[in-house]
C-alpha cells in the first residue's frame, strides 16, 4: 500500500527541489559526479580489454606460447618430436627452432640481434609473421636469406635484395646446444635479405630469421634443432600447459612460456585495470555521497510535511523508502547517463584518438616502446553492467543514514515549533 505513496512522495521532493538554488545545486553535482565515474571506469576497462585483445593477437602471434630447449645435447629427429607435440589436446601446432645470437653487418654498421633458424612451413602454424611481412615475400626464406625486424633495417639502411654479412660465434663441433669455442674466429656468412616484417616495438629492433637447414649447418647441428615451439589453444594457461607436457616428454629440456619473456605486459595491464577500478570506484563513491548532503537538507526542509504524514498515520518505512528513492533518482540518472556516454566513447574510443592525434600531431602510443601504435578498445558487457551495478548500490548506501534519521522526527516537537 505505501510502497506507491513512498514512490510518489520521493519524486514530488525531487520535483520541489529543483526550484531551490544551492539544494539543486548539491542534488546536481552527485549525478554529473556519478555519471562522469561510471563513463571513465567503462572507458578504462574497455581500454584495457583492448589491450588484453591486442596482447592476445598480435604480441603473442610471434612470441612463442611455449618452448622446449635442449639441456645437454640438441633435439634429433624433431618431425617425430613436432608430431608427438601436437598431439597433446591444448596444442594447436609445434615447429622446430635454432636459436643463436650474433651480430649484422652493412658497411660500418653493427647490430647485434637474435637470430632464428626455422623451417618457413611450420614456423607459420605457431606464428603469425607472415601477416607482418611489409616488403619481400617470407616464403623465399631459402638459402643463404634472412628476414629481418623493420628497425633492424632502419639501424642499417638495408632493403629487400641488399647483401649484408651475419656474423655468429664458431660453435663446438660436438653437437652441443650451442656452445662456443673460447678465442674461436667467428664465422662470417654473407646473406641476402628477402623480407622485412614491422611488428613494432621492440622485436622489430632484435629478430631475424634464417633457414632450419643454413641454422644446422651453421651450428654444427647435423640436422638436429636446438628446440621445439609450441602455441597453445588458451594463451592464459600456457603455463600449466607448458609444464604438463614438458614432464611427459623423455628429453631432458628448459621449459619457458610468454610469461616469462613478455608476462610483465600482461601484469602491468592487470595493475592499471586494478588501479584505475579503485580510484574510479573511489570517485563514484564520493559524487554518491553527495546524496548525503542533499537528503540531509531535504528532510530539513520537509521536517512540516513529514510531521503531518506521521500524524496521519505514515508508518516509518514509508516515510524512509520516498527519501531512498529520492536519493536513487540522482544515481540511477547518473549510472545510465554514464553507461550509454561510456559505451559510446567506448566503441569509438581508437577513432577519436586517432582523430586527436591528427589534430595536435602528436603521439600518444610509440610503436618503438609498445607493442602497439594504437588505443585498442573492446567493450564488455559485463564491466557495463557491474559498473553501473557498482554506482547504483554505492547510491543507495549513501540513502539509508538521511532517510532513517527522516524516520526519527518527532511530529509533537515539529507542529509545536510552527505553533
Amino acid at each position: 500500500m505505501f510502497k506507491p505513496l513512498s514512490v510518489f512522495i520521493g519524486l514530488r521532493y525531487v520535483r520541489s527541489r529543483h526550484g531551490k538554488g544551492f539544494a539543486s545545486f548539491i542534488s546536481a553535482s552527485s549525478t554529473i559526479g556519478i555519471g562522469l565515474g561510471v563513463m571513465v571506469l567503462i572507458l578504462v576497462l574497455s581500454a584495457m580489454n583492448g589491450f588484453e585483445r591486442e596482447l592476445t593477437k598480435r604480441l603473442l602471434s610471434i612470441v612463442p606460447h611455449g618452448e622446449y630447449i635442449a639441456v645437454t645435447k640438441p633435439i634429433d629427429n624433431w618431425p617425430a618430436r613436432v608430431a608427438e607435440l601436437e598431439q597433446f589436446e591444448q596444442v594447436t601446432a609445434a615447429a622446430p627452432v635454432i636459436k643463436m645470437g650474433g651480430l649484422l653487418q652493412k658497411g660500418e654498421q653493427l647490430k647485434a640481434l637474435e637470430v632464428r633458424a626455422v623451417d618457413i612451413d611450420l614456423e607459420t602454424k605457431v606464428s603469425s609473421i607472415d601477416d607482418f611481412i611489409s616488403s619481400g615475400s617470407w616464403q623465399q626464406l631459402t638459402g643463404h636469406s634472412l628476414v629481418i625486424g623493420a628497425g633492424i633495417a632502419k639501424k642499417l639502411k638495408v632493403k629487400v635484395g641488399d647483401s649484408v654479412q651475419l656474423i655468429l660465434p664458431r660453435m663446438n663441433d660436438n653437437n652441443d646446444t650451442g656452445k662456443t669455442q673460447p678465442f674461436a674466429a667467428p664465422k662470417k656468412r654473407n646473406m641476402n635479405i628477402v623480407a622485412i616484417f614491422d611488428f613494432g616495438g621492440s622485436i622489430d629492433e632484435t629478430l631475424a630469421y634464417m633457414p632450419l637447414a643454413l641454422g644446422s649447418e651453421i651450428a654444427n647441428l647435423g640436422g638436429n634443432v636446438h628446440g621445439l615451439r609450441i602455441s597453445v589453444d588458451d594463451v592464459f594457461q600456457a603455463p600449466a600447459i607448458v609444464r604438463d607436457i614438458g614432464q611427459q616428454l623423455d628429453i631432458y629440456v628448459y621449459m619457458n612460456d610468454w610469461t616469462r619473456t613478455q608476462g610483465h605486459v600482461f601484469n602491468d595491464i592487470q595493475l592499471v585495470r586494478t588501479v584505475m577500478f579503485v580510484v574510479m570506484l573511489l570517485v563514484i563513491a564520493v559524487a554518491s555521497f553527495n546524496i548525503v548532503s542533499s537528503l540531509f537538507m531535504a528532510v530539513n526542509d520537509k521536517k512540516g510535511d513529514i510531521a503531518i504524514l506521521k500524524t496521519m498515520g505514515a508508518k516509518p518505512k514509508t516515510i524512509m523508502l520516498s527519501f531512498v528513492y529520492q536519493g536513487l533518482v540522482n544515481g540511477i540518472l547518473g549510472a545510465l547517463s554514464g553507461a550509454i556516454l561510456g559505451a559510446y566513447l567506448s566503441l569509438n574510443l581508437t577513432e577519436i584518438m586517432r582523430s586527436i592525434e591528427s589534430t595536435f600531431n602528436a603521439k600518444f602510443l610509440s610503436a618503438d616502446i609498445y607493442f602497439i601504435d594504437f588505443l585498442p578498445t573492446e567493450l564488455d558487457s559485463r564491466d557495463v553492467i557491474f559498473t553501473v551495478l557498482s554506482a547504483l548500490i554505492l547510491s543507495l548506501l549513501a540513502t539509508l543514514y538521511p532517510a532513517w534519521r527522516a524516520t526519527k522526527i518527532e511530529p509533537a516537537q515539529v507542529l509545536g515549533q510552527g505553533g
